[in-house]
Parts: C-alpha cells; structure tokens; sequence
C-alpha cells in the first residue's frame, strides 16, 4: 500500500481522548489529572524488526496532586535487548604487532526474551493556565527521571524503554472549538550502560561501558473532535495527526579504559522525524482508547523500525 493512501486509511479508522482535556495520544500534553484523581493506563506497541517482532507493555498510573501539578509512574517489559550486550559487540584486527579493536555492526531480527525494563517517573506542572484571542491556552513545564537499565546497543536513548537517565523540557496546548494543537521539547541526559565483556585475547572479562549522547526530542500535535462539542450522551470521536522528532548526539563505548574506535551506524549521532496519525474513542468522563501507528518521515531511527502500533487504554477514577 502507498504511503499517502495508507495514511488516509488511518487516520480514518483512529479514536484518542477529548480534545477538551487537550489529550494527545502519543505526545505530553499541559493540561493536569484532576486534583485527588487517578489515572490507568495500559499500552501494547509491536513492530517487525526483520524476522522478528518486537513487542512492548506498560502500565502507567497517574495522580493529581493539585489542580496545577501531577505525576506519572510507568513500568515496562518488553523483547528489545537481550539481558546482555552482543559478546561480539567489539571486534578486532591484527596489523604487524598492534592490535586495533573497533566496534562491530549491531545484529538485527534476533528473537530475545521479554525482560521487564524499569520504572519510569514523570511529573507535569503546569504555569499558565489562559486565554489566547478568547480561547484556552496551557503552558507547563515537565521533568522525566528513569530507572531503565537495559543492554541498549544503540546511540538513541530513551527514557520509558531504553536508558535510565533524565530530562526535562516545556509543554503547551492550544484549542479552538473543534481543533487542539500541542508542542513539546525537552532535553534528555541519559545514564550509561556497564557490564563484563569477554577479552577477545582470552583473558578475563573486561568492563564494558556505553556511553550515550544527550538528546533533543520535538513534538507537534494537531487534533480534531469529530462530533460537536458538549454533546451530552455522545461518544466522543477524535483524529490525530502528530510528528515525534529526536535529534541525539553518539554513544562512546569503552573497553578496560579505552575509548573504541566506532565502525557501528547505530552507535553515530543523529537524527529523525516519524508522523503518527491516530484516532481516539471517549466513552463518559473516565475511559478512553487509542490506536496510533508511527511512520518514518525524514531519516529513521535506529532503535526501532517502523511502522510501530499502539493500541491504549486509559481509565480515570475521579474524587466523588
């Protein structure tokens, strides 16, 4: 199927939540859980990978602290990594009497197991609450701090899956009747990876780190409400239309001390942007169900393949 139908075709088929809660599905979004409610989300995302399928599960739950400021707690398993580095991640060749050791192409569409990633937290605080030519804006600040520990081969990192570390960065919304935008940027600071690899010459295992780059993430949303505001009794129906960008810097891995010389495209810096269009069903005040679909737009990431699914359900437990 051709990109432009394909992206027709799903955009019509897509459900996500109320736009009058400036919900997006896949990107943050300003506005905050109610003060004193809970939230419950569950998500499943796959995509091919070669032969392979790659599958991811999280559960997130939320509160609202005040009116201004929440909290988000994830945790994830998934089959992206095995439980240890490649033991062929770096190789080595021999010219006279040195020994020159580089890294080694990452392998890919090999079947892992699903291994629980970490706990991811995040907290949203939102500092205008106003309107803009009469109609409601949002602006709120978040940071993102993450427990992930995974053997993670790749220079991108990410928080929710990936790599422990942390980030921070600014949110807004914008809504006029029907139509809601958002735009999202932040900054990621990702921890390092260590573990014992074997020693190519035989000896003892030698410590093995990965370090990867910081990153820049950018994020643009546009939804629409297909049946009328306020409607009582209404199931509510929305389109999305979002863009996920991430600009990274490149990992460094170090063996016993030494910097190795970099042969692996996926360990480089770089950069990508992938749009996603979703739709999204409201049924009442308190549950909602997504389905999203990401495609490569400008380059690609090297973490995942695309087109990736998500499918979502969220439900809210308001105060009486």
């Amino acid at each position: 199927m051709s990109p432009t139908p394909f992206l027709i075709l799903v955009i019509a088929l897509i459900s996500t939540n109320s736009l009058s809660q400036h919900l997006f599905i896949v990107n943050e979004h300003a506005s905050q859980i109610e003060k004193s409610a809970f939230t419950v989300r569950a998500l499943g995302q796959n995509y091919r990978e070669q032969n392979a399928t790659r599958a991811l599960y999280a559960l997130r739950l939320g509160y609202g602290f005040t009116s201004r400021w929440s909290i988000l707690v994830s945790g994830s398993l998934s089959n992206h990594h095995d439980r240890r580095l490649p033991p062929d991640l770096i190789g080595h060749t021999h010219v006279g009497n040195q020994t020159h050791y580089y890294t080694q192409p990452i392998r890919r569409g090999v079947d892992y197991p699903h291994l629980f990633n970490g706990v991811y937290v995040m907290s949203r605080y939102m500092i205008v609450e106003d309107a803009v030519g009469g109609k409601p804006f949002k602006l709120g600040l978040y940071g993102e701090w993450s427990a992930v520990e995974t053997a993670h081969d790749d220079a991108e990192p990410d928080l929710m899956n990936d790599t422990g570390g942390y980030g921070f960065g600014l949110v807004s919304t914008f809504q006029k009747s029907r139509f809601a935008a958002g735009v999202t940027s932040g900054y990621i600071v990702p921890n390092s990876y260590f573990e014992m690899q074997p020693d190519h010459s035989g000896g003892p295992d030698l410590p093995t780190t990965i370090e990867y780059g910081n990153a820049f993430r950018y994020n643009v949303s546009f939804g629409y409400q297909l049946n009328s505001p306020g409607s009582e009794g209404v199931v509510d129906w929305n389109v999305y239309l979002e863009f996920a960008g991430k600009s990274f810097d490149a990992a460094d891995v170090v063996q016993n001390g030494t910097l190795i010389t970099n042969r692996t495209v996926a360990l480089r810096k770089g950069s990508y942007l992938e749009i996603q269009p979703g739709i999204q069903r409201c049924v009442g005040p308190g549950n909602r169900l997504e389905l999203s679909v990401a495609i490569s737009m400008i380059n690609s990431s090297y973490a995942h393949f695309t087109p990736v699914w998500t499918l979502a359900y969220q439900r809210y437990f308001f105060r009486d």
